[in-house]
């Protein structure tokens, strides 16, 4: 006897749902308090509601071939050829099924990079068969662009078909401008030189695409999801104008450009932003009378979300970004090491890159199916408003005069500035974690190996002729770990790190959420934190602060606690030598009374930590 699906409804033998239903229930948990609690913002002010009916009629965004899997590709970046060729080799044997070659003086270089020299180029790619479905990108700057031609003479060399590699060659003198904040030449002249190399280049056989639209640039300065989506459009579309200006037909320059985009932790954001790149190119290929084919999208872990504290977090950072920018439909995924904020990762730590990927798509099968985002409701909203307004600022920087002319008028850098600074000040204030950095620190964390090597000495390339606002790389933990390095420099040479006498009140049921609350704060500032039983005598409390050696103390307990005993505590304190003293809550209407106690200031969830930190160092000092 068969049934229908519809008897086989797991939920048949419940009541239909509905969203007044679901509505009811969050008033009634609400109490009053508006819904618009609920709604959550992204970086450009794009809401997000806490729930979404389902979007009926999607269609999936066309991305990779279905059931294709995204390239495992690995970064090789080491400057000594030699070692550089063992690692491609040793990934190429273990899973990776291609290499991202980042040479000194890319954009994501980050410090090291890869020799662009003729002779290292062939060591680099010695016994790799790059005719043999490998997936090879290159990441390459104004001062290696010579590399993307030493790989095509090396392929030459060796007999091997051009035509049968599969190179992204990644040329992005837009994106170098950017970076620096200057140019040696103007867009008139740099023109000639990109479609020179193409020009170069395709006629041997190579298919490319040969210029890449990189949005990372956008990411690693602090911008937004909009602003990156925004950058890539007007980047590519300016390499296909450039290249129709030497003659090249729009159906041939249509593969000649790809995308790169960051793929950060936020889930929903990332895979939203991917789909959305795809929707966005395809309606400028319509705009331009051509038939829209999917654009080669890569993906590289985000830069700044990297931590040197804790690094190990960094993984898990990693897998989500890399989980969601292969639901998005990325073709290629390049994974940063968990250690590379810290330096050149060791086997370890590339065989870590290597398997987060080789587990989400071996073991999770995340590409068996193709846009499974598609018909979520939030999802394909989120997509949608992130098209109208990455479209929306595309068409400001266009009417700007084009990429080029926006950066010399510091369209866009003003754009991302105003939104770095709000992401800055929300890192500051712990309303976007960075777990180990910001937020439940190991001041005892074991030092973390990475390969010794010294980075290439590049020569300038040429003068600054051209020049406007950069837009360097952060990493958003970076002021955090500042105060860490503080730490360790004075634990090297003193013997000990600045410390913090936790003057806990009452019993533990009374202070144990503030005290804990309070050591992860001062911790994260590379203050250690003297824990203590509870207090109840003003006396026994100032001989323990005397003898903890501490400079500063924290008043930690409960607000009736505080009523009872906060004032003559941070009395005893102050007669007993406090330099400063804290207390970790809010002060509501005790506030006047405990400063004339000696209370200096008040530590709590929302206030600046960064500048409460910071301020903690110079007085100790």
């Amino acid at each position: 006897m068969t049934k229908t699906t519809d008897e086989l409804r797991l939920a048949a033998d419940f009541a239909p749902a509905n969203y007044e239903d679901w509505r009811k229930l969050v008033d009634g948990v609400l109490k009053g308090a508006p819904f618009e609690k609920l709604v959550g913002k992204t970086s450009d002010g794009l809401k997000i509601d806490p729930i979404y009916p389902r979007a009926r009629g999607a269609a999936p965004v066309a991305g990779r071939p279905a059931a294709a899997p995204w390239q495992i590709m690995q970064r090789a970046d080491h400057p000594d050829a030699k070692q550089a060729n063992a690692q491609a080799l040793h990934d190429l044997e273990n899973g990776a099924t291609g290499l991202t070659l980042v040479f000194a003086g890319a954009n994501g270089a980050q410090g090291f990079g890869l020799d662009p020299s003729a002779e290292a180029v062939a060591q680099i790619l010695d016994g790799i068969y790059l005719d043999a479905g490998i997936g090879i990108e290159l990441q390459i700057g104004p001062q290696s662009r010579m590399a993307a031609i030493h790989v095509a003479e090396y392929i030459q060399r060796k007999g091997i078909d051009p035509a049968a590699c599969d190179i992204r060659f990644g040329l992005d003198p837009l994106g170098a401008c950017a970076v620096w904040g200057s140019s040696p030449y103007g867009w008139s002249e740099i023109v000639p030189a990109v479609t020179g190399a193409i020009k170069g280049l395709a006629p041997l056989g190579f298919k490319g695409p040969f210029a890449a639209a990189d949005g990372r640039v956008i990411h690693d300065a602090g911008g937004s999801e909009v602003q990156e989506l925004a950058f890539v459009l007007a980047s590519g579309v300016a390499y296909l104008r450039a290249i129709e200006t030497a003659g090249i037909p729009l159906e041939d320059a249509q593969g000649m450009v790809y995308a790169r985009l960051a793929a950060d932790a936020d889930q929903f954001l990332t895979l939203a932003k991917f789909r959305a790149l795809r929707l966005l190119w395809a309606r400028i290929e319509q705009a331009c009378g051509l038939v829209p084919k999917p654009l080669f999208v890569a993906a590289d872990t985000a830069w700044r979300m990297l931590t040197q504290r804790d690094p190990y977090v960094n993984m898990l950072r990693a897998t989500m970004a890399t989980f969601s920018a292969g639901l998005g439909g990325a073709n290629a995924i390049t994974v940063l090491p968990h250690t590379l904020a810290l330096g050149l990762p060791d086997p370890f730590a590339r065989r870590a890159a290597r398997n987060t990927q080789l587990v989400l798509l071996e073991e999770s099968n995340l590409a068996k199916v193709s846009d499974p985002a598609a018909g979520s409701g939030g999802i394909e909203t989120l997509t949608k408003q992130l098209c109208e307004a990455a479209w929306s600022l595309f068409q400001e920087i266009e009417k700007a005069g084009g990429l080029f002319a926006s950066l010399e008028q510091n369209l866009i850098q003003r754009k991302v500035a105003a939104t770095r600074a709000v992401r800055e000040a929300n890192i500051a204030k712990r309303r976007e974690v960075l777990t180990g950095a910001s937020e439940f620190p190991n001041l005892h964390e074991a030092e973390i190996a990475v390969l010794d090597a010294k980075p290439i000495a590049l020569a300038p390339y040429g003068e600054a002729k051209f020049k406007f606002d950069a837009l360097p790389p952060m990493r958003l933990a970076a002021p955090f770990e500042a105060l860490r390095d503080k730490s360790d420099e004075k634990l090297k040479n003193a013997g000990a790190r600045p410390k913090i006498f936790l003057a806990n009140l009452g019993t533990p049921a009374d202070f144990t959420a503030r005290a804990t609350f309070a050591k992860s704060f001062f911790e994260t500032g590379g203050i250690e934190a003297i824990d203590t039983q509870g207090f109840a005598d003003p006396v026994a409390l100032a001989a323990a602060f005397k003898a903890s050696g501490a400079a500063v103390a924290c008043l930690c307990s409960a607000d009736k606690v505080y009523a009872a005993h906060a004032k003559a505590a941070a009395q005893a304190l102050h007669a007993a030598g406090a330099k400063h003293i804290y207390l970790a809550g809010r002060p509501g209407e005790q506030e006047a009374a405990l400063r004339a106690a000696g209370v200096g200031d008040f530590i709590f969830a929302g206030g600046d930590a960064l500048a409460m930190l910071q301020d903690a160092w110079k007085r100790m000092e």
